[in-house]
Protein backbone atom coordinates (compact mmCIF):
# COMPACT_ATOMS: atom_id res chain seq x y z
CA UNK A 1 0.00 0.00 0.00
CA UNK A 2 0.84 3.52 -0.47
CA UNK A 3 3.37 4.97 1.86
CA UNK A 4 0.85 8.02 2.66
CA UNK A 5 -2.28 5.88 3.31
CA UNK A 6 -2.61 5.32 7.54
CA UNK A 7 -3.02 1.47 8.83
CA UNK A 8 -6.58 3.07 10.12
CA UNK A 9 -9.32 5.48 9.46
CA UNK A 10 -12.05 7.58 10.57
CA UNK A 11 -15.81 5.85 9.88
CA UNK A 12 -19.12 7.02 10.77
CA UNK A 13 -21.32 3.86 12.20
CA UNK A 14 -25.22 3.31 13.40
CA UNK A 15 -26.43 1.02 15.99
CA UNK A 16 -30.20 0.03 17.76
CA UNK A 17 -29.58 -1.35 20.83
CA UNK A 18 -32.61 -3.53 22.27
CA UNK A 19 -32.63 -0.60 24.59
CA UNK A 20 -34.04 1.62 22.13
CA UNK A 21 -31.30 3.48 21.56
CA UNK A 22 -29.88 4.78 18.79
CA UNK A 23 -26.44 5.32 18.91
CA UNK A 24 -24.20 6.93 16.19
CA UNK A 25 -20.40 6.74 16.71
CA UNK A 26 -16.95 7.60 14.87
CA UNK A 27 -14.95 4.44 15.30
CA UNK A 28 -11.31 4.05 14.20
CA UNK A 29 -11.22 0.98 11.63
CA UNK A 30 -8.38 -0.74 10.01
CA UNK A 31 -7.74 0.46 6.09
CA UNK A 32 -7.67 -2.63 3.82
CA UNK A 33 -5.14 -3.97 1.68
CA UNK A 34 -6.62 -3.80 -2.15
CA UNK A 35 -7.04 -7.38 -3.71
CA UNK A 36 -6.47 -7.75 -7.79
CA UNK A 37 -9.19 -5.81 -9.16
CA UNK A 38 -10.02 -3.68 -6.03
CA UNK A 39 -9.46 0.43 -5.32
CA UNK A 40 -9.12 1.91 -2.18
CA UNK A 41 -10.64 5.00 -2.08
CA UNK A 42 -9.57 8.12 -0.54
CA UNK A 43 -13.38 9.76 0.31
CA UNK A 44 -13.87 13.26 -0.41
CA UNK A 45 -17.19 13.74 -1.33
CA UNK A 46 -20.13 11.74 -0.18
CA UNK A 47 -23.59 12.96 -0.24
CA UNK A 48 -26.53 11.97 2.44
CA UNK A 49 -29.40 10.55 0.59
CA UNK A 50 -33.02 10.29 2.73
CA UNK A 51 -32.35 6.33 1.64
CA UNK A 52 -28.77 6.84 4.17
CA UNK A 53 -30.99 8.20 6.36
CA UNK A 54 -33.11 5.32 7.01
CA UNK A 55 -29.90 3.77 7.64
CA UNK A 56 -28.24 6.31 9.69
CA UNK A 57 -31.34 7.62 12.11
CA UNK A 58 -34.15 4.84 11.13
CA UNK A 59 -37.02 5.50 13.14
CA UNK A 60 -35.39 7.55 16.24
CA UNK A 61 -37.00 10.59 17.94
CA UNK A 62 -33.86 13.30 16.88
CA UNK A 63 -35.49 15.65 19.42
CA UNK A 64 -33.76 13.09 22.11
CA UNK A 65 -30.69 13.54 20.62
CA UNK A 66 -27.65 13.65 22.97
CA UNK A 67 -23.93 13.89 22.23
CA UNK A 68 -21.00 12.73 23.96
CA UNK A 69 -17.56 11.36 23.03
CA UNK A 70 -15.03 13.19 21.87
CA UNK A 71 -13.77 15.75 20.11
CA UNK A 72 -11.84 13.08 17.63
CA UNK A 73 -14.41 10.50 18.07
CA UNK A 74 -18.18 11.97 18.78
CA UNK A 75 -21.20 9.66 19.51
CA UNK A 76 -24.69 10.50 19.51
CA UNK A 77 -28.10 8.71 21.04
CA UNK A 78 -31.57 9.13 20.83
CA UNK A 79 -34.30 7.30 21.74
CA UNK A 80 -36.17 4.96 19.47
CA UNK A 81 -40.09 5.05 20.30
CA UNK A 82 -41.52 1.58 21.45
CA UNK A 83 -44.09 1.44 18.40
CA UNK A 84 -41.03 1.63 16.12
CA UNK A 85 -38.74 -0.87 17.61
CA UNK A 86 -40.31 -3.84 15.60
CA UNK A 87 -39.07 -2.56 12.40
CA UNK A 88 -35.91 -1.87 13.76
CA UNK A 89 -35.68 -6.19 15.15
CA UNK A 90 -33.27 -7.44 12.23
CA UNK A 91 -30.67 -5.08 13.03
CA UNK A 92 -30.86 -4.86 16.07
CA UNK A 93 -27.30 -5.06 18.19
CA UNK A 94 -25.38 -4.49 14.96
CA UNK A 95 -22.88 -1.63 14.09
CA UNK A 96 -23.42 -0.45 10.62
CA UNK A 97 -21.65 1.23 8.12
CA UNK A 98 -23.84 3.76 6.28
CA UNK A 99 -23.23 5.66 2.61
CA UNK A 100 -24.70 4.35 -0.59
CA UNK A 101 -22.32 6.78 -2.77
CA UNK A 102 -19.44 8.88 -2.98
CA UNK A 103 -16.48 9.75 -5.08
CA UNK A 104 -12.46 10.78 -4.30
CA UNK A 105 -9.26 9.99 -5.24
CA UNK A 106 -7.70 6.31 -5.72
CA UNK A 107 -4.64 5.86 -3.50
CA UNK A 108 -3.85 2.35 -4.05
CA UNK A 109 -4.78 -0.29 -6.31
CA UNK A 110 -4.64 -4.19 -7.18
CA UNK A 111 -2.54 -5.64 -9.76
CA UNK A 112 -4.94 -6.41 -12.31
CA UNK A 113 -4.47 -3.62 -15.65
CA UNK A 114 -8.07 -2.37 -14.40
CA UNK A 115 -6.86 -1.58 -11.37
CA UNK A 116 -3.75 0.06 -11.88
CA UNK A 117 -5.34 2.44 -14.76
CA UNK A 118 -7.53 3.93 -12.03
CA UNK A 119 -4.39 4.78 -9.70
CA UNK A 120 -4.05 8.41 -9.27
CA UNK A 121 -7.65 9.06 -10.92
CA UNK A 122 -10.99 10.52 -9.33
CA UNK A 123 -13.64 7.89 -9.45
CA UNK A 124 -17.04 7.92 -7.90
CA UNK A 125 -18.63 4.47 -6.45
CA UNK A 126 -21.39 2.73 -4.96
CA UNK A 127 -21.25 -0.19 -2.78
CA UNK A 128 -22.07 1.45 1.03
CA UNK A 129 -19.75 2.18 3.59
CA UNK A 130 -19.06 5.87 2.25
CA UNK A 131 -19.10 7.73 5.22
CA UNK A 132 -15.51 7.45 6.12
CA UNK A 133 -12.02 8.15 5.50
CA UNK A 134 -11.22 5.41 2.72
CA UNK A 135 -13.55 2.63 1.11
CA UNK A 136 -12.44 -0.17 -0.50
CA UNK A 137 -14.09 -1.27 -4.16
CA UNK A 138 -14.17 -4.06 -7.03
CA UNK A 139 -13.19 -1.88 -9.70
CA UNK A 140 -16.79 -2.85 -11.37
CA UNK A 141 -18.34 -0.74 -8.54
CA UNK A 142 -16.59 2.30 -9.80
CA UNK A 143 -16.33 5.10 -12.94
CA UNK A 144 -13.63 7.22 -13.12
CA UNK A 145 -14.47 11.06 -14.04
CA UNK A 146 -14.00 13.53 -16.33
CA UNK A 147 -10.92 14.99 -16.18
CA UNK A 148 -12.13 18.40 -15.68
CA UNK A 149 -14.55 17.20 -12.75
CA UNK A 150 -13.56 16.87 -8.79
CA UNK A 151 -15.34 14.66 -6.29
CA UNK A 152 -17.97 17.04 -5.59
CA UNK A 153 -19.00 17.04 -8.69
CA UNK A 154 -19.29 13.28 -8.81
CA UNK A 155 -20.38 12.17 -5.76
CA UNK A 156 -23.97 11.91 -6.32
CA UNK A 157 -23.16 10.19 -9.58
CA UNK A 158 -25.30 7.01 -8.83
CA UNK A 159 -28.42 7.09 -6.61
CA UNK A 160 -30.38 10.47 -8.05
CA UNK A 161 -29.46 10.06 -11.83
CA UNK A 162 -29.68 6.39 -11.88
CA UNK A 163 -33.27 6.13 -10.50
CA UNK A 164 -34.41 9.57 -12.43
CA UNK A 165 -33.41 7.77 -15.51
CA UNK A 166 -34.83 4.77 -14.83
CA UNK A 167 -38.74 6.30 -14.46
CA UNK A 168 -38.71 6.94 -18.16
CA UNK A 169 -37.04 4.06 -19.18
CA UNK A 170 -40.17 2.07 -16.84
CA UNK A 171 -42.53 4.24 -18.03
CA UNK A 172 -41.49 2.96 -21.96
CA UNK A 173 -40.98 -0.95 -20.28
CA UNK A 174 -44.73 -0.74 -19.07
CA UNK A 175 -46.60 0.82 -21.75
CA UNK A 176 -47.08 4.17 -20.10
CA UNK A 177 -47.11 7.81 -21.94
CA UNK A 178 -46.32 10.08 -19.51
CA UNK A 179 -45.10 10.40 -15.91
CA UNK A 180 -46.30 11.85 -12.30
CA UNK A 181 -43.27 12.58 -10.25
CA UNK A 182 -43.57 14.02 -6.07
CA UNK A 183 -41.62 16.28 -4.14
CA UNK A 184 -41.07 17.29 -7.81
CA UNK A 185 -38.37 20.03 -6.81
CA UNK A 186 -35.84 17.97 -5.38
CA UNK A 187 -32.24 17.33 -6.47
CA UNK A 188 -33.95 14.50 -8.48
CA UNK A 189 -36.98 16.26 -9.26
CA UNK A 190 -34.94 18.64 -11.31
CA UNK A 191 -32.72 16.00 -13.03
CA UNK A 192 -36.12 14.44 -13.81
CA UNK A 193 -37.67 16.91 -15.35
CA UNK A 194 -34.60 17.88 -17.40
CA UNK A 195 -34.38 14.10 -18.92
CA UNK A 196 -37.88 14.20 -19.36
CA UNK A 197 -37.55 18.08 -21.50
CA UNK A 198 -34.79 16.39 -23.29
CA UNK A 199 -36.63 13.19 -24.23
CA UNK A 200 -40.17 14.63 -25.13
CA UNK A 201 -41.74 12.63 -22.15
CA UNK A 202 -44.39 14.70 -20.69
CA UNK A 203 -44.31 14.94 -16.76
CA UNK A 204 -46.43 16.20 -14.52
CA UNK A 205 -44.83 17.94 -11.25
CA UNK A 206 -46.57 17.93 -7.82
CA UNK A 207 -44.96 20.52 -5.11
CA UNK A 208 -45.90 22.08 -2.15
CA UNK A 209 -44.69 25.46 -2.23
CA UNK A 210 -44.88 28.64 -4.65
CA UNK A 211 -41.13 28.72 -4.48
CA UNK A 212 -40.51 24.87 -5.69
CA UNK A 213 -43.20 25.89 -8.28
CA UNK A 214 -40.22 28.45 -9.68
CA UNK A 215 -37.65 25.78 -9.81
CA UNK A 216 -39.51 23.78 -12.23
CA UNK A 217 -40.64 26.55 -13.85
CA UNK A 218 -37.03 28.14 -14.48
CA UNK A 219 -36.01 24.97 -15.85
CA UNK A 220 -38.17 24.73 -18.28
CA UNK A 221 -41.18 22.68 -16.76
CA UNK A 222 -44.62 22.08 -18.22
CA UNK A 223 -46.69 20.84 -16.18
CA UNK A 224 -46.45 21.84 -12.26
CA UNK A 225 -49.56 21.36 -9.71
CA UNK A 226 -49.24 22.98 -5.86
CA UNK A 227 -50.69 20.14 -3.34
CA UNK A 228 -51.00 23.13 -0.84
CA UNK A 229 -53.44 24.90 -3.15
CA UNK A 230 -57.52 24.53 -2.86
CA UNK A 231 -57.44 23.85 -6.68
CA UNK A 232 -54.80 21.07 -6.38
CA UNK A 233 -57.40 17.99 -7.52
CA UNK A 234 -59.32 20.29 -10.14
CA UNK A 235 -55.18 21.43 -11.81
CA UNK A 236 -54.36 17.37 -11.05
CA UNK A 237 -56.95 16.15 -13.09
CA UNK A 238 -56.65 18.49 -15.55
CA UNK A 239 -52.88 17.72 -16.26
CA UNK A 240 -53.42 14.53 -16.28
CA UNK A 241 -56.09 14.36 -18.94
CA UNK A 242 -54.06 16.64 -21.13
CA UNK A 243 -50.96 14.31 -20.96
CA UNK A 244 -52.52 10.98 -20.73
CA UNK A 245 -50.59 10.14 -17.53
CA UNK A 246 -51.18 6.69 -15.90
CA UNK A 247 -47.66 6.11 -14.05
CA UNK A 248 -46.37 7.75 -11.10
CA UNK A 249 -43.45 8.15 -8.65
CA UNK A 250 -44.16 9.30 -5.02
CA UNK A 251 -41.23 9.70 -2.78
CA UNK A 252 -43.55 10.63 0.16
CA UNK A 253 -45.50 7.19 0.60
CA UNK A 254 -47.55 8.31 3.78
CA UNK A 255 -50.97 10.16 3.95
CA UNK A 256 -52.85 10.73 1.06
CA UNK A 257 -51.29 11.51 -1.81
CA UNK A 258 -50.84 8.22 -3.51
CA UNK A 259 -53.93 7.85 -3.39
CA UNK A 260 -55.32 11.59 -4.66
CA UNK A 261 -52.80 10.36 -7.54
CA UNK A 262 -54.77 7.19 -8.49
CA UNK A 263 -57.87 9.26 -7.85
CA UNK A 264 -57.44 11.97 -10.30
CA UNK A 265 -56.02 9.46 -12.82
CA UNK A 266 -59.29 7.40 -12.93
CA UNK A 267 -61.10 10.92 -13.25
CA UNK A 268 -59.20 12.25 -15.80
CA UNK A 269 -59.37 8.30 -17.81
CA UNK A 270 -63.05 8.57 -16.95
CA UNK A 271 -63.31 11.89 -19.30
CA UNK A 272 -65.68 11.67 -21.99
CA UNK A 273 -65.70 7.63 -21.54
CA UNK A 274 -68.95 5.46 -21.42
CA UNK A 275 -69.91 4.65 -17.93
CA UNK A 276 -68.86 1.73 -16.43
CA UNK A 277 -69.49 0.56 -12.78
CA UNK A 278 -65.94 -0.68 -12.44
CA UNK A 279 -64.72 2.64 -13.65
CA UNK A 280 -61.74 3.10 -16.37
CA UNK A 281 -60.12 -0.33 -17.29
CA UNK A 282 -56.74 1.75 -18.33
CA UNK A 283 -54.17 0.81 -16.28
CA UNK A 284 -52.86 3.12 -13.57
CA UNK A 285 -49.73 2.83 -11.35
CA UNK A 286 -48.10 4.52 -8.43
CA UNK A 287 -44.84 3.46 -7.20
CA UNK A 288 -43.81 4.36 -3.77
CA UNK A 289 -39.42 5.02 -4.04
CA UNK A 290 -39.72 7.21 -0.91
CA UNK A 291 -41.07 7.73 2.69
CA UNK A 292 -40.71 11.53 3.23
CA UNK A 293 -44.14 10.05 5.45
CA UNK A 294 -43.49 7.20 7.62
CA UNK A 295 -47.34 7.72 8.07
CA UNK A 296 -49.93 4.44 6.45
CA UNK A 297 -50.42 5.03 2.18
CA UNK A 298 -54.32 6.44 2.30
CA UNK A 299 -55.55 5.38 -0.74
CA UNK A 300 -59.40 5.59 -0.77
CA UNK A 301 -62.59 4.45 -2.83
CA UNK A 302 -62.89 6.15 -6.39
CA UNK A 303 -59.97 4.80 -7.77
CA UNK A 304 -61.68 2.55 -9.80
CA UNK A 305 -60.36 -1.35 -10.18
CA UNK A 306 -57.40 -1.56 -12.51
CA UNK A 307 -55.10 0.50 -10.85
CA UNK A 308 -51.71 -0.53 -8.59
CA UNK A 309 -49.37 0.66 -6.02
CA UNK A 310 -46.44 -1.08 -4.69
CA UNK A 311 -42.60 -0.47 -3.33
CA UNK A 312 -39.81 0.93 -5.86
CA UNK A 313 -36.07 -0.02 -5.66
CA UNK A 314 -33.59 1.50 -7.74
CA UNK A 315 -31.78 -1.98 -7.53
CA UNK A 316 -34.08 -3.85 -8.36
CA UNK A 317 -34.78 -1.53 -11.64
CA UNK A 318 -30.71 -2.30 -12.66
CA UNK A 319 -31.11 -6.23 -12.41
CA UNK A 320 -33.77 -5.84 -14.37
CA UNK A 321 -32.23 -4.02 -17.52
CA UNK A 322 -28.76 -6.00 -17.33
CA UNK A 323 -25.34 -5.07 -17.95
CA UNK A 324 -25.62 -3.25 -21.17
CA UNK A 325 -28.92 -1.52 -20.05
CA UNK A 326 -26.46 -0.30 -17.05
CA UNK A 327 -24.09 1.00 -18.89
CA UNK A 328 -26.07 2.98 -21.17
CA UNK A 329 -27.57 5.03 -18.37
CA UNK A 330 -24.01 5.20 -17.00
CA UNK A 331 -22.47 6.65 -20.37
CA UNK A 332 -25.18 8.97 -20.31
CA UNK A 333 -24.59 9.97 -16.39
CA UNK A 334 -20.93 10.86 -17.06
CA UNK A 335 -21.92 12.49 -20.59
CA UNK A 336 -24.19 15.03 -18.71
CA UNK A 337 -22.37 15.20 -15.29
CA UNK A 338 -22.12 19.41 -15.36
CA UNK A 339 -25.64 19.51 -17.04
CA UNK A 340 -28.44 17.06 -16.02
CA UNK A 341 -27.39 15.25 -13.86
CA UNK A 342 -25.19 18.50 -11.58
CA UNK A 343 -26.66 18.33 -8.01
CA UNK A 344 -25.93 20.95 -5.71
CA UNK A 345 -25.81 21.22 -2.10
CA UNK A 346 -26.85 23.23 1.18
CA UNK A 347 -23.50 22.25 3.29
CA UNK A 348 -20.64 20.85 2.77
CA UNK A 349 -19.90 19.20 6.42
CA UNK A 350 -17.33 16.66 8.18
CA UNK A 351 -17.90 13.00 9.37
CA UNK A 352 -17.60 15.44 12.81
CA UNK A 353 -20.16 18.06 12.10
CA UNK A 354 -22.38 15.49 10.60
CA UNK A 355 -22.44 13.82 14.37
CA UNK A 356 -23.39 17.35 15.90
CA UNK A 357 -27.05 16.96 17.25
CA UNK A 358 -28.29 20.30 15.47
CA UNK A 359 -26.60 19.40 12.00
CA UNK A 360 -28.74 16.07 12.46
CA UNK A 361 -31.76 17.43 12.51
CA UNK A 362 -31.28 19.82 10.38
CA UNK A 363 -30.45 17.60 7.52
CA UNK A 364 -32.81 14.69 8.04
CA UNK A 365 -35.66 17.12 8.21
CA UNK A 366 -35.45 15.91 4.40
CA UNK A 367 -36.52 19.87 3.23
CA UNK A 368 -37.32 19.63 -0.67
CA UNK A 369 -33.97 21.08 -2.54
CA UNK A 370 -31.64 20.85 0.64
CA UNK A 371 -28.82 18.23 0.03
CA UNK A 372 -25.90 17.90 2.66
CA UNK A 373 -22.29 16.69 1.37
CA UNK A 374 -19.98 14.97 3.94
CA UNK A 375 -16.41 15.67 3.03
CA UNK A 376 -14.59 12.98 5.36
CA UNK A 377 -11.11 14.99 4.39
CA UNK A 378 -12.20 18.39 6.58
Amino acid sequence: MAGNVPEKGLQLRTLVKESGELELSLIDVPVPEPGDDEILIRVEATPINPSDLGLLVGAADLSTAKASGSDSHPVVTAEVPKPAMRAMAARLGQSLAVGNEGAGTVVAAGKSDAAQALLGKTVTGLGGEFYAEYRLLNVAQVMALPEDATARDGASCFVNPLTALSFPETMRMEGHKALVHTAAASNLGQMLNKICIADGVDLVNIVRKPEQEKILRDIGAKYIVNSSSDSFMDDLIKALAETKATLGFDAIGGGPLTGQILTAMEAAANMGAEYSRYGSAEPKQVYIYGRLDLSPTVIPPGVGMAWGTGGYLLTYFLQKIGSEGRERLRKRVMAELKTTFASHYTAEISLREALEPDTLRTYNEKKTGEKYLINPTL
